[in-house]
């Protein structure tokens, strides 16, 4: 199939999850039929089996080697100097808080700009939280102007008082501040830093899915991330700490086996349907040295998984009343990530949902032989995060993290990437720096630089 590259545009997804690390370059391509479609350019791998737990990185030193694995193996096979990446970031302390905020513009005459979210959503990163927080996310739900509420798009509009309902996505600091460290430590920037969930969406999920109401249920190696998208917009966010580990946990203690043992297991003979094993079928497992093997009845394999993975339903059904969408989502349920691929998944979600579930894909690949190897769940958030790079989970704000944040500096500079980051929002100048004024001197001049900057919903800007 002819196909047409859509600028020079390269970009780069870092997926850090809790048994593997991987990295995609990709572009955006044309193909014949003018579909835009994403060319896999090269794919790193790389197993990590101690360095990240529940999502978040316990061990740098061991994550920071698994990430300069698997970026060296994608730059050979795409043939890239990377130092530009879109990292996924996840973990059992990430929340989702519902807030509101509002400005007060200076005319009602002059039609609400870009410029105007922008500031809203400036304002909004510097909402105040626990010290040992940090806000990842703030992504709008639904728009008030002049007391119009529920409204979709503002700009365009005439008012004077702006304001949205929030979704404030936090994290523990310390956690998103090692992510950082092992980005910088392989020489690398961060272009983008993603919830998982968030860059999955982006990769299996239709603009049609989410307008009708979807549930996101990406089931990992160490949590399970529910993203719930209902008219367009991402309604909810919940990370849970049981995922594919879990089941892996649970083949190793109710077999008596080791967890590696447990591991191939579950890979090779996994199944969420008992039924679909004969009361005497085995496996043999090699005990230790000098043991005899050890029978395991796949049966009991099957309702080991079955079990967990109806926990797991469980726990997403609840979540999924508790952020109120219950009945609203007429796409269902959509399952990706690694755990997804286990057979007999879908039918215990939809059984103890009551709604339908299917496997979600990476959607609009360009076919060949790299594009086969990032083709299923397991990969989702990867590739996911390389559509970043192209389109936003909002087409109405214009960053989805906070513009003023400083790069983690800790270690030193990284060398200048070949392709330069994202600039400012569009429309937002950079502001002038502060010359010292000439009452007060020095010290007159340094506690105003030092006074933080607050926004008022009363002052017009």
């Amino acid at each position: 199939m002819t196909t047409t590259s859509i600028g020079d545009k390269i970009v780069v997804g870092l997926d850090i999850g809790s048994t593997k690390v991987c990295a995609v370059a990709g572009r955006l391509v044309r193909n014949n039929k003018d579909q835009e479609t994403l060319e896999v350019l090269g794919v790193g791998e790389t197993s990590l089996a101690d360095g990240v737990t529940k999502g978040s990185v316990v061990n740098v030193n061991n994550t920071v080697s698994a990430i300069r694995r698997a970026v060296s193996e994608a730059s050979n096979q795409s043939n890239l100097n990377i130092h530009l990446v879109n990292v996924s970031f996840s973990g059992a302390h990430v929340l989702s808080v519902k807030s509101s905020g509002s400005i007060t513009r200076s005319s009602s005459g002059d039609e609400i700009q870009v410029e105007d979210i922008d500031h809203l959503l400036s304002d909004m990163y510097r909402t105040s939280i626990p010290a040992d927080k940090e806000i990842i996310h703030v992504l709008p739900m639904d728009f008030v102007v002049d007391g119009e509420t529920n409204v979709n798009q503002p700009v365009g509009r005439n008012g004077v008082k702006l304001g949205a309902d929030f979704q404030l996505i936090t994290a523990q600091a310390n956690a998103a501040r090692n992510v950082r460290k092992c980005i910088m430590r392989n020489n690398l920037q961060q272009e983008i830093m993603m919830l998982s969930p968030l860059a999955s969406g982006l990769a299996v999920l239709t603009d049609e899915e989410k307008d009708a109401g979807v549930a996101l249920v990406d089931i990992g190696g160490g949590t399970t991330e529910l993203a719930i998208y209902y008219r367009g917009v991402l309604r909810h966010v919940a990370v849970f700490p049981w995922a594919g580990n879990s089941l892996t946990s649970d083949i190793q203690s109710g077999c008596k086996i080791m967890p590696d043992q447990a591991e191939q297991l579950k890979k090779r003979f996994g199944n969420a349907d008992p039924s679909e094993y004969n009361i005497n079928e085995v496996v043999a497992v090699p005990g230790l040295s000098n043991r005899k093997p050890k029978d395991v009845l796949l049966k009991n394999v099957a309702v080991i998984m079955e079990d967990r993975l109806r926990e797991i339903a469980a726990l997403v059904q609840a979540e999924i009343m508790r952020s109120g969408y219950e009945g609203k989502l007429l796409a269902g349920i959509v399952l990706t990530g690694g755990t997804a691929l286990v057979p007999g998944v879908e039918h215990i979600f939809s059984r103890v949902t009551g709604t339908e579930a299917k496997v979600g894909y990476p959607e609009n690949l360009e076919p060949n032989g790299r594009a086969d190897l990032v083709g299923d769940p397991a990969y989702a958030t990867a590739v996911g995060l390389v559509w970043a790079g192209y389109k936003t989970i909002d087409d109405r704000i214009s960053f989805i993290s906070d513009p003023t944040r400083a790069a983690y500096n800790e270690e030193h500079i990284p060398q200048q990437p070949i392709r330069p980051q994202y600039g400012p929002p569009v429309g937002r100048e950079k502001t002038p720096e502060k010359e010292p004024p000439k009452k007060g001197g020095l010290l007159g001049w340094l506690r105003e630089a030092l006074q933080p900057i607050r926004g008022s919903e009363t002052d017009p800007y």
